[in-house]
């Protein structure tokens, strides 16, 4: 990565962390969320995440509400799980 993009970055997650911004930029958002400009942009131009796009421009996150879809389809632990539950785990190679 280009130190100048580094150095941005860096930037950015300083003022998330000294700010407490409650609304985040496009950029800003990818870096709370550790989620890769195209696919941020994929998630917003259909519709799957939540922002606002004020004046047909520019793209705004509400912390919360990013929060919210990052946590949505919630996995209990499994130890909290009913007797009798069957737990579906992945297969561990060919036998």
């Amino acid at each position: 990565m280009d130190n100048l993009l580094i150095l941005e970055r860096l930037d950015r997650l300083e003022k998330l962390l000294i700010g407490q911004k409650e609304v985040l930029t496009f950029d800003e958002a990818c870096d709370y969320t550790g989620i890769s400009r195209s696919y941020l942009y994929k998630l917003t131009a259909s519709g799957r995440i939540p922002h606002s796009k004020p004046n047909g421009k520019m793209l705004f996150f509400e912390k919360k509400k990013l929060v919210d879809w990052l946590l949505q389809n919630n996995r209990n632990p499994q130890q909290n799980l009913e007797p009798g539950t069957l737990v579906h785990t992945k297969n561990q190679g060919a036998r």
